[in-house]
């Protein structure tokens, strides 16, 4: 998955972001009023526009001269988001003109590289009577709009994307394989990233929390063109500080979403925990190929069965994700890395794998021999054909009678057959039940 860009909206309070953000996303995400402060954080959302998609994120309201803890907050969370954006859009209140807010948030934007476009919004009925007194913010173009009729947003977006050079995320190499490490702060993600790239390729420290942003540093092996994403440790809601951290946990998550495969590192000496299981679910809902890497292993004792008594906990931690792969490394020691790459291989070629709709059928066509499905009020489920739709990860359509006739036990026992037959080592497939009167539909 490539990165989208990412498009900020900024401005002083009560101009209507929020109401322009849930405009562009076409659903209510941000919460609208019509008193200061209510937008304390930013929000992201994907949205698309003439066939492009981008990232949105919501600003809270720019008080530049401030000193309130709060604006202070709100003031820091804006700025990184104009720091990690492709492109800004300033919105002003194109009824009231400028004011002192907008000539100081105006100086913000100036200092920045990125293109800004003004959105003069509230302005309904045509009347640009103060619009084109914001040309004097000389900061970018100025686009008149009403965010809450819609007027003039579809301009907007269209002067927005203009600015936005597309070829650095639509012709981004396909070939390359993009692989995310993620775990929690101090599992040793950043020596794991070193070991792999055999030089000192980001900071490695004790302190939880050394690596603030995701690292991306390409690489070849055997031949295949890579890229290796080292992100920030994902903590626990409660426990990510206020600012940079949070910025820093939102792209471990996105860098989740752009991999190809995901390298979840699991301190084994502290043990397993619920923020782990967190993390792997996250990957399992992507519907990412992963392999989980039981780190620090040269500090566990051990004896014959160890490993066993490891591998029976994560069982019964994920059994959401029964067919995950484990591998017990030291990324200080080196133990074991050298089977990281293959197993990146190896679980992406099993979510790559395409079986042919023949035998697909043949298969499972015995197993409802083997197993018939239970009759439900008189009726039985039949299955007509199953075809697989995509790869990364597997999705297989199965067409039936009646889809109220589908439990979800025996969706799984014919889950269990796919993986018996055909593996699909370390990464989720996805079974999608649909009449055949929905197919001919389409």
């Amino acid at each position: 998955m490539k990165r989208l860009p990412l498009i900020a909206i900024v401005g002083r309070p009560n101009v209507g972001k929020s109401t322009l953000f849930n405009k562009i996303v076409g659903k209510r995400v941000s919460i609208v009023e019509d008193f200061e402060g209510v937008t304390r954080d930013r929000v992201y959302c994907d949205a698309e526009w003439c066939g492009r998609k981008f990232t949105l994120i919501d600003t809270g309201g720019l008080d530049v001269k401030s000193e309130d803890i709060m604006w202070s907050h709100i003031r820091t969370q804006a700025e990184l988001a104009i720091d990690l954006a492709d492109a800004i859009i300033f919105v002003v209140d194109g009824r009231v003109g400028v004011t002192q807010n907008d000539i100081e948030v105006s100086d913000i934007l100036k200092k920045t590289s990125k293109p800004v476009i003004i959105a003069a919004n509230k302005v309904d009925n045509n009347d640009t009577t103060n619009v084109y007194d914001f040309y004097d913010l000389a900061v970018g173009e100025v686009i008149p709009l009403s965010a809450e009729h819609g007027s003039g947003v579809g301009d907007l977006l269209d002067a927005v994307l203009a600015n936005v050079d597309a070829s650095q995320f639509e012709n981004e190499d396909e070939d390359v394989l993009k692989i995310a490490i993620v775990g929690k702060p101090n599992a040793g993600k950043s020596s794991l990233t070193n070991k792999i790239l055999g030089k000192e390729r980001v900071i490695v420290s004790d302190i939880a929390g050394t690596t603030r942003d995701a690292i991306d540093t390409p690489f070849t092996y055997n031949g295949r063109k890579c890229k290796i994403i080292d992100t920030a440790g994902i903590r626990k809601k409660a426990s990510v500080e206020e600012g940079i951290e949070q910025y820093s946990v939102l792209r471990s998550l996105a860098a989740i979403r752009e991999a190809d495969v995901v390298l979840i590192v699991i301190d084994a000496y502290s043990g397993f925990s619920e923020q782990d299981t967190k993390i792997c679910g996250y990957v399992h809902e992507q519907g990412k190929p992963s392999v989980i890497l039981m780190n620090k292993w040269d500090l566990i004792e051990k004896d014959t069965h160890t490993v066993n008594v490891f591998n029976e906990d994560l069982k019964r931690e994920l059994n959401f994700m029964d067919y995950f792969v484990p591998l017990y490394i030291s990324a200080k020691t080196g133990q074991r890395v050298d089977r990281v790459l293959k197993a990146i291989f190896e679980v992406y070629e099993e979510a790559s794998k395409r079986v042919a709709t023949g035998v697909l059928n043949d298969i499972i066509a015995d197993a409802i021999v083997a197993n018939e499905p239970p009759s439900v009020h008189g009726k039985r489920l039949r299955v007509y054909y199953v075809t697989q739709a995509q790869t990364n990860p597997p999705v297989f359509l199965f067409f039936v009678n009646d889809t109220s006739l589908m439990h979800f036990s025996y969706l799984r026992y014919l889950e269990n057959v796919l993986r018996k037959t055909f593996v699909f080592k370390g990464t989720p497939i996805k079974l999608i039940i649909r009449e055949k009167g929905e197919e001919d539909k389409k």
